[in-house]
């Protein structure tokens, strides 16, 4: 079992969340060695235990405008996120997986690059507003990539 954990304001994340997990049913289906998606959305009352197993977490980018290279890169919307993952158990934080619009060019998928270096945790993927099939195929593949790599090992990739 996949365990992703995310936060969505506008619904796109959630849109592919939901997309991930109908592509890792499809993948299970196929084979039942592979796993299935337990996917928790975020609010102030949700279960954390989420994050007391290895857990992969997903974040769209929100900025306070700017280009994202010599302003706009102060996070907004996801704050209260960031800090139920950082009382969470970051060891246990396998990636991050972002989201965002590519025509804000540097801003695209910089909230998970600020989580990453924030958790000593990789950027595993990105995906663009609600995300296609092919974005979701190469995300999954990742996540099960890092989940048996942690299963050997023991611990996660770190950035340091």
């Amino acid at each position: 079992m996949l365990n992703l954990f995310y936060v969505s304001i506008s619904g796109n994340t959630r849109a592919f969340a939901k997309r991930l997990g109908a592509y890792a049913d499809k993948q299970h289906a196929l084979d039942p060695a592979n796993p299935q998606l337990h996917a928790v959305e975020y609010s102030e009352t949700v279960d954390t235990s989420i994050m007391d197993k290895p857990f992969f977490a997903m974040v769209p980018t929100y900025l306070d405008g700017g280009d994202g290279i010599n302003n706009g890169y102060k996070e907004v919307m996801t704050l209260d996120f960031r800090d139920e993952l950082q009382a969470g158990n970051t060891d246990n934080l396998l990636g991050i997986i972002g989201s965002g619009n590519r025509n804000f060019n540097a801003q695209f998928g910089l909230t998970a690059k600020h989580y990453a270096r924030r958790f000593n945790s990789p950027v595993i993927g990105l995906f663009e507003l609600r995300g296609n099939n092919e974005e979701a195929a190469k995300i999954y593949t990742a996540m099960c990539n890092y989940q048996r790599d942690f299963d050997k090992r023991g611990v996660k990739r770190a950035l340091v």
